[in-house]
């Protein structure tokens, strides 16, 4: 990765914070029940680990901060409002600085909202997944509906900008009950929202239901027509798809995922979290890291308080490893993957670097398209990208 590159795109922080009230079913993520938590105790920890990263990291320009999980929202305003501080004298900030905090739309995390305001946070990501209280309870969700537009109300009078999710293709899900329930949803939103297919992930509960027959999901067609509903109604009130499961009014993207999903630097802190960072070389030159900390909250805790970090594992990213993660990400977007971003990164265009026989045909197919301006996919890619991807860097054959 160059330093041109490095220079030139703003820096993302994401901050884990791993506790939850309760695990939801379909969830894969790092997040852990807690009976008690002492917050004077992590908010030091999470601190010591981003000055740290900002000692590996002098001169960058901070353009998003994401407080993810878990639920963040969980945690005291005032931890964030002390690691905002610290980003703050530690890098320069740009001037239309996203601080994102993950919430659930609990009546504790709502009667907080003002305080993460007051504390820095500009923006919030609700994680309400279903507009009724019979999904709501599929969803192993511990709030109910009329919490949820509660929790929209609220977030609506305190931040400019806020999002939330819901999960389609539901069990017996009927795409009538879907549209009336998106187009709700769509009424209530300002500017952004997540709309995610239910997948069943290894290592959840209904992972375990699926495996015995006791969960049944949506067969291809009807999750197409699921899908084709979402893209209808997002589009008719004027939201693009921006990214695979994300619909924006323009302006009103994820800054800090699009940090991600354009492959540029980040620094992950907290348990479990993951950072993409290009470290600087005594030579003045830049070395590609992937970066995880520890995941296990106590051990990730324990690593912190005796060393100042709980950094797993780091390793350097090489050239097809960067290669198959900047085009992994880069055709969730609704855009195209520039060529100068392949040269920067891979040092070559992507004809160059994509097994040809492969690449021309997923342009036939229609999947892809890569002209002079670069690569990208078209809306039908989009929608069974996994298989593009798998067909693509399949190096079996």
């Amino acid at each position: 990765m160059s330093a041109s590159f490095a220079e030139t795109v703003p820096f993302g922080i994401y901050i884990h914070w791993p506790f939850c009230l309760s695990k939801c079913p379909y969830c894969d993520f790092n997040s852990h029940v807690a009976n008690s938590v002492d917050h004077a105790r992590w908010r030091k920890a999470l601190r010591a680990e981003l000055a740290i990263g900002a000692a590996r990291h002098p001169g960058r320009v901070v353009g998003s901060i994401f407080f993810g999980g878990g639920t963040p929202s969980l945690m005291d305003p005032e931890t964030a409002g002390a690691l905002i501080a610290d980003i703050k004298t530690y890098w320069r900030v740009t001037d239309d600085l996203e601080i994102t905090l993950e919430a659930n739309p609990g009546t504790v995390e709502i009667d907080r909202f003002s305080a993460f305001a007051a504390n820095g946070i500009n923006r919030v990501s609700i994680g309400i997944q279903a507009l009724n209280d019979r999904d709501l309870k599929f969803l192993g969700r511990v709030h109910s509906a009329k919490e949820a537009l509660r929790a929209l109300d609220v977030a609506t009078e305190v931040f400019d900008r806020f999002s939330f999710d819901l999960i389609y293709a539901r069990p017996e899900h009927d795409p009538k009950a879907w549209r009336k329930e998106l187009r709700e949803g769509l009424d209530i939103t300002n500017g952004h929202i997540s709309l995610y297919q239910l997948t069943i992930e290894p290592g959840t509960q209904f992972y375990t239901l699926h495996q015995r027959g006791e969960l049944v999901v949506p067969d291809e067609d009807l999750a197409t027509e699921l899908y084709e509903i979402t893209q209808e109604e997002t589009e008719a009130a004027g939201y693009r798809c921006y990214e695979v499961s994300n619909h924006a009014k323009p302006g009103q993207e994820s800054r800090h995922n699009l940090v991600y999903w354009r492959y540029g630097d980040y620094l992950g802190i907290g348990p479990g979290a993951h950072g993409r960072e290009a470290v600087t070389q005594p030579d003045g030159s830049t070395v590609p890291m992937a970066v995880r900390r520890h995941r296990a909250p106590e051990i990730w805790l324990d690593r912190v308080e005796k060393h100042g970090h709980g950094t797993q594992e780091e390793t350097v990213l090489e050239a097809d490893e960067r290669l198959l993660e900047m085009v992994m990400m880069g055709l969730r977007l609704n855009e195209t993957i520039p060529v100068s971003r392949f040269e920067r990164i891979i040092g070559k265009g992507p004809r160059d670097v994509l097994e040809s026989e492969r690449l021309e045909t997923l342009i036939a197919s229609g999947d892809l398209v890569c002209d002079s301006a670069g690569l990208r996919a078209t809306r039908q890619g989009r929608n069974r990208l996994n298989g593009v991807l798998g067909y693509l860097f399949d190096h079996s054959a």
